[in-house]
């Protein structure tokens, strides 16, 4: 009887994936879209990138410094918001906005709220959100890809859409006629040749880095799945029952960008497996309503920051069963 059990309070399952390992494997999986958002949108979606990753990083740096904080830079997380709200916003924007938007994903969503694990928003979406209120012609002004430094915009396949009309039959009839007579086919959208921001172009790409994450066990097929699949049922449903219409606005916009890399984010995500699943629904939901029946013609940042609202609402009543306990 030489052996001791030691007895200790949960958890007491130990595993070497910290936080830094995480975000390593979100950033590798990023990186096929990232090369194709440099192919695209060339040395403004560069400029782009790089100034909303250094936001980031020396906003996070320079608050822990203020507050006398252990420096939290090395988990890498405020790369993984710099790099996605660069994927946010379109290539061009001014390099001070892309640093003033960083500077609100950190300090206000994140650091403000208690670092990573406390916030309760998604940072690069809120930073997103943050400068489309502020700066709506620059957010919204879009640069065809392929353009080197003079400016050539191109409205996106979504504005095409929304101009066209997308509610009822005869409607969406209309939206994929303006997307026909711009040029813009399904592979277009599929491969990523479109206007737009950096990182929603690639459908194909973002998609591959989905599967990665799930077959590395950073995040659930649940969320994703359940965003994508139900969005585009209910677009079919809800837009003139036009099958083309409904793939064409499943693979424009953010769907797969915020399906896979936000609306997963752990800190702002419910816990439970039902509780995902609800918590996707109301995020598709949300996301068709805005766009086939709201102002705008993207509803993805929005449908994901409403969702995140409910998650503590959703983890009250959603749990799992105790083991042992007696169901009443």
């Amino acid at each position: 009887m030489n052996n001791k059990w030691i007895v200790s309070s949960s958890p007491h399952i130990r595993t070497n994936e910290d936080t830094s390992y995480i975000m390593k494997q979100v950033l590798i999986a990023l990186l096929p879209a990232t090369i194709a958002g440099l192919y695209y949108f060339r040395v403004r979606g560069a400029i782009t990138i790089i100034a909303c990753i250094l936001g980031a990083v020396l906003s996070e740096f320079l608050y822990c410094k203020i507050t006398k904080k252990e420096s939290t830079i090395n988990d890498l997380s405020a790369v993984v918001t710099g790099l996605l709200l660069a994927f946010n916003v379109p290539a061009g924007l001014p390099i001070w906005m892309c640093v003033f938007g960083a500077i609100f994903s950190i300090i206000v969503v994140k650091m403000l709220f208690g670092g990573i694990g406390f916030n309760f928003l998604n940072p690069a979406l809120a930073g997103r959100a943050f400068l489309l209120a502020s700066f709506p012609v620059a957010m919204t002004t879009w640069v065809k890809p392929g353009a080197n430094a003079d400016a050539i915009t191109a409205a996106t396949p979504l504005s095409y859409m929304k101009l066209g009309g997308s509610e009822g039959a005869g409607s969406a009839a209309n939206a994929l006629n303006h997307l026909h007579q711009a040029n813009i086919s399904l592979s277009d959208m599929f491969l990523g040749n479109i206007g737009g921001t950096i990182g929603e172009t690639c459908t194909v790409l973002l998609l591959i880095g989905g599967v990665y994450l799930v077959y590395k066990g950073i995040i659930s097929y649940v969320m994703p799945v359940t965003y994508i699949v139900l969005a585009t049922v209910l677009t079919f449903l809800f837009g003139g029952m036009n099958f083309e219409f409904a793939l064409y606005q499943a693979c424009a916009g953010g769907l797969f960008l915020g399906g896979i890399f936000m609306l997963t984010d752990y800190t702002t995500s419910p816990m439970t497996k039902k509780g995902q699943i609800i918590y996707a629904s109301i995020a598709a939901i949300l996301a068709v309503c805005i766009r086939l029946f709201g102002g705008y013609p993207e509803g993805v940042s929005y449908s994901i920051l409403f969702a995140n609202c409910l998650v503590p609402l959703i983890d009250k009543y959603v749990n799992n069963r105790v083991f042992g306990e007696v169901r009443k």
